[in-house]
């Protein structure tokens, strides 16, 4: 439905990629997933269930010394640095952006879960653009999803979820208009 190259190449922050995907196909795993929207959020299960493809987008919990690590030595490997002087240049600039999220404005997690939401809108307009209809939801218990994939003891949260497909005619949403805010009351011009 979407190539997974899509959002793997989502930009982020100095390159920092704090994030992982889980992708949910199957009528087990949707349903796994599901269970996150049973109770409060029961409004959202169809909507994972009748998803042709959900996307759980993931946080790290920290962007730690090992991924800095790999993530230098994946660009190496992709020819990212001219010399060793534009290498080191990459450590030291991710290392001061993570050192001043996470010592100095104290919000690395909330810096963290801005890149996941980067790549949130990479995998939303990338959908639009190919014609697949997606269906971003933050309304989930993202504890019991956690605890359902076992996402906490690799280090990952889960962000947010997007069910993708195509909509049905039971669909109430798709044939009503689009509802924004004026433009003169969300832009300004200096």
């Amino acid at each position: 439905l979407i190539r997974p190259s899509l959002i793997r190449l989502s930009p982020s922050s100095v390159n920092s990629q704090p994030w992982h995907f889980v992708v949910a196909s199957s009528d087990d795993a949707k349903a796994r997933v599901a269970k996150a929207a049973q109770g409060r959020f029961t409004y959202n299960e169809p909507k994972i269930l009748n998803a042709s493809h959900v996307f759980v987008l993931c946080a790290r919990n920290a962007v730690d010394d090992s991924h800095l690590s790999a993530l230098l030595s994946q660009e190496d490997q992709d020819g990212r640095f001219i010399n060793p002087d534009a290498r080191s240049a990459q450590r030291n600039s991710r290392q001061s952006y993570v050192d001043l999220h996470r010592y100095d404005l104290k919000d690395a997690q909330h810096w963290i879960e801005k890149q996941v939401y980067l790549a949130l809108g990479t995998l939303l307009l990338g959908a639009a653009t190919f014609g697949v209809d997606a269906c971003p939801m933050e309304g989930f218990d993202a504890k019991a999803l956690d605890e359902e994939l076992g996402l906490r003891p690799r280090g990952l949260t889960s962000i947010v979820l997007v069910g993708l497909g195509y909509g049905g005619d039971g669909d109430f949403n798709k044939t009503l208009p689009k509802s924004r805010l004026q433009t003169d009351v969300v832009f300004s011009d200096i």
